[in-house]
């Protein structure tokens, strides 16, 4: 099979479910991770032989076609300059929540070192890893309600080269142990009526336990980590969330509730209003 063919394979593959442009993406990254077909060799030298097994092809194309996600497919991710791990127990990492990351990295880069640091629904541990990663703190730790998601995260830790702790805990139903200064979270905030405006390869392979929140409460994760945040947070100390685009206003208003001060929202790269701050009085 010549590189050529082995794009046109997997963009064919692919073609059912997005675009001519995206599906090039993806087949170049696929050729390139699980192939060993380069790009620049793709371009100088398209009818150059490639060695591939039948059978490998064909569950990898057919993986694709049923929506499967590329990150899943190839098995990691980069995230803030940093390489993770992904399966179908974590979220895929996105460019939003790079943006919180370097929110909380720039407040806290003088102070980081004397400071210990909580991140509240890791999952892949991709908050909690890049902030480690740089600057360092004195301590990391990470909280996910899913033991495997929590294997994921420590070996991505692992994979990075830094040391942060894992704790298994239901934020909903068990209080979280130690005293932080920082909290960091992006807790499920996708409400239920929110299902059918999102892609069937993020419903059918991402995990619903981290996406999904009733309507009828949407904001019961963040309201349940304020008032954890209440006891655990040092005297002010800040948490910082991502959130649901639809519910800033409502957010505000709850964290002014639970007696926060010093709230503050912003947009992310897509001018959406997704990130937003406070501080423990």
């Amino acid at each position: 099979m010549t590189r050529r063919e082995l794009i046109e394979r997997l963009k064919t593959a692919c073609g059912g479910l997005y675009g001519p442009g995206e599906s090039r993406n993806i087949a170049t990254i696929v050729a390139e991770e699980l192939f060993g077909v380069e790009y620049p060799d793709l371009l100088r030298n398209p009818e150059g032989q490639v060695g591939i097994v039948a059978e490998e092809l064909d569950r990898i194309a057919n993986e694709l076609a049923a929506g499967r996600p590329v990150q899943y497919v190839i098995g990691h991710w980069e995230f803030d300059g940093l390489d993770f791990s992904v399966n179908e127990n974590v979220l895929i990492p996105r460019p939003e929540t790079e943006e919180l990351v370097r929110w909380v990295r720039d407040e806290w880069k003088v102070r980081s070192h004397e400071a210990d640091l909580l991140d509240i629904g890791t999952g892949s541990g991709c908050i909690a890893v890049a902030l480690a990663h740089n600057p360092g703190w004195k301590s990391v730790t990470a909280v996910d309600i899913s033991a495997r998601a929590l294997d994921v995260a420590k070996a991505n830790a692992q994979r990075n080269q830094v040391r942060i702790e894992t704790i298994q805990c239901d934020v909903l139903q068990e209080e979280i142990p130690g005293r932080y200064d920082v909290i960091v979270s992006n807790p499920p905030y996708v409400r239920l009526s929110e299902r059918a405006q999102m892609q069937a390869n993020v419903l059918d392979y991402e995990p619903p336990v981290a996406l999904f929140v009733d309507d009828d409460d949407p904001l019961l994760f963040y309201r349940t980590i304020a008032r954890q945040g209440q006891r655990i947070l040092r005297e002010g100390g800040m948490i910082y969330f991502e959130i649901n685009e639809a519910l800033a206003p409502d957010m505000r208003t709850m964290l002014e509730w639970e007696r926060y001060a010093d709230i503050e929202m912003r947009r992310d790269i897509y001018d959406k209003p997704r990130m937003m701050r406070c501080r423990k009085r």
